[in-house]
């Protein structure tokens, strides 16, 4: 309940004119992204966090054309609708952060704030964002004990933290007018079967957008907000800096890219899992244990009372190695029949 915490009112600032500096002289508190690139953004943040100095607190703010980005620590197939990802052309992304899997759209603005981890504290973060939300007239806003944000019962943003020796960041949504029905498909995950693995999985909350409640509300409003609220807890009054794909270290920034484009990456990055499926065929019934680990296949078990063990042996014996998501479409021909029938049920589950 927020009368658990202190919200104390801050003080409306004077909205600050935008400069544009070179990226070589990033001398600023404040920065708000004219890319909508999700691999510039997420990498952009990442060099903000790695070399700017820990005593100055940062903010920085930005849009992200459709893509789904989900925790470092998670498993895509058991996060996201990988079919339906695919159908729609929506890429998928990893960040270099923990936490559960989100929607980006351009309906919806992303937030960072970076601290030296001595002054790091995840409820003050998030009261100074609930506090923007509220000078919004949206009074109904509150935080719930995990921290996200909520209007009534319905979640509006959700965070992430990263702390690495002596900084943290705490980066989250803000759900302003997102396509709520793209955002409720791509995340709608009807595994087939029983998967269970060692990543962090998200925690499920009904949504809503900030202009259900105030249909006012856009992207610069919010961000106007934010920045204010921020420039009032620590006490800053430097110019806004407006960046674009040319700002931080081009070096830095071409590495980062290329390595969340990685298949190592993207999916190399997940823990182990364990994927049980079963299917009844007209010849008999078939389950199968998938391990992986790191993206690769590591063993296929194929279990059937109604055949030899021998028929399905080649299939399963294929599968070792293989990366997951790739097999068994990419894998040897196998012939009609009941093996058949199993390779193509085993293409059209393991997406």
């Amino acid at each position: 309940m927020l009368a658990s915490f202190s919200l104390l009112p801050r003080p409306k600032t004077l909205h600050r004119w935008l400069s544009t500096l070179p990226s070589s002289s990033i001398q600023n508190s404040v920065f708000i992204s004219r890319s909508t690139d999700p691999l510039f953004n997420l990498t952009f943040e990442d060099w903000l966090f790695r070399h700017c100095p820990i005593e100055r607190p940062l903010l920085f703010l930005y849009r992200n054309t459709p893509c789904v980005v989900i925790g470092r620590n998670q498993n895509p197939w058991k996060e996201v609708n990988m079919a339906s990802l695919r159908a729609r052309g929506v890429p998928l992304v990893r960040r270099r952060s923990g936490g559960g899997t989100v929607y980006h759209d351009l309906g919806n603005t992303n937030f960072s704030i970076h601290l030296a981890r001595q002054a790091f504290d995840r409820r003050t973060t998030a009261q100074l964002v609930l506090r923007a939300v509220r000078a919004m007239g949206i009074e109904r806003a509150r935080l719930n004990d995990r921290n996200d944000l909520c209007v009534g019962d319905d979640k509006v943003s959700g965070s992430a933290y990263k702390i690495v020796n002596t900084r943290a960041y705490h980066h989250g949504t803000m759900l302003i007018s997102t396509q709520l029905e793209t955002l409720g498909d791509l995340l709608r995950v009807d595994n087939r079967g029983t998967m269970v693995t060692a990543g962090v999985a998200s925690v499920r909350s009904p949504v809503c957008n900030l202009q259900q409640s105030s249909p006012a509300t856009e992207h610069d409003t919010f961000a106007s907000a934010v920045v204010d609220e921020f420039r009032a807890e620590y006490g800053l009054d430097d110019p806004t800096q407006t960046i674009d794909e040319a700002a931080g270290d081009p070096a830095y920034i071409q590495r980062g890219i290329a390595e969340l484009q990685t298949w190592e990456w993207l999916y190399g990055q997940t823990p182990a899992f364990t994927h049980t499926l079963e299917n009844a065929f007209p010849w008999g019934a078939v389950t199968a244990e998938v391990r992986a680990k790191h993206g690769v296949i590591l063993s296929c078990t194929l279990r059937t009372p109604d055949l030899p063990s021998a028929a399905l042996e080649a299939l399963s014996s294929s599968a070792e190695g293989a990366r997951y998501g790739a097999w068994p479409t990419g894998s040897a021909h196998v012939s009609d029949g009941p093996a058949g029938d199993v390779q193509r049920w085993l293409s059209e589950a393991l997406v």
